[in-house]
Parts: structure tokens; C-alpha cells; sequence
């Protein structure tokens, strides 16, 4: 039941992301992002909770993952719990980083 529900899920996103027009590169992105999630998880994604999204996030840090690559898994995670989970109140368990700037005058 579960590999049915992931698949069901996935396809739910896809329709979300063709509808709102995201390119196939885009919806590659996504997908890869939310499998790397649901890998976290070691269960559907759907199924997670703030704290879940809040290890990710710190799991993703300790593991050196890039501030481009980190904020392009947010923007997976924010869209698929918004749009195709119907959960928009997960958004602000989610925060984008920074890039490290450079100093102006050095």
C-alpha cells in the first residue's frame, strides 16, 4: 500500500507542477527533492511534522549541502506541502539560507 500512495502522490504532484506551468527541468528538481526528503524520512512525505522538516533542515547543513541546492529543496518541500498537501501552515517551518557574502572592501 505504501509504494501505491508514493505513486498516487508523486502523480498528484505532477499535475500541481504541470498546472502551474513549472518546466521538465523544474519538475525533475522537485521531484528529486522531495524523494531526497521522503529518503530522510524513511516514510511517505506527506506524513511529516515540523520537527521532521526541521531535522532535514539541520541533517541538510551538517552535510555541507550548498546554500543553492539547500534553498532549491526548500522551494520543493514548500511548494509540494502547500499545493499538493493542502498544508501551507508547514511553509514557515521552512527557512531559505544565505549565501555567504563577500566583504565589500576586502
Amino acid at each position: 500500500m505504501t509504494e501505491e500512495r508514493t505513486t498516487l502522490l508523486r502523480e498528484r504532484m505532477l499535475e500541481d507542477m504541470r498546472i502551474r506551468g513549472l518546466g521538465d527541468k523544474a519538475q525533475q528538481a522537485h521531484i528529486r527533492a522531495i524523494k531526497d526528503f521522503a529518503g530522510f524520512l524513511k516514510r511517505s512525505p506527506d506524513t511529516a511534522t515540523p520537527d521532521d522538516l526541521r531535522a532535514y533542515q539541520l541533517h541538510m547543513t551538517n552535510a555541507g549541502v550548498t546554500p543553492t541546492t539547500f534553498n532549491a529543496r526548500i522551494v520543493a518541500l514548500r511548494f509540494f506541502f502547500a499545493t499538493t498537501c493542502g498544508r501551507e501552515e508547514m511553509k514557515r517551518h521552512m527557512q531559505f539560507r544565505r549565501q555567504p557574502g563577500r566583504c565589500p572592501w576586502a
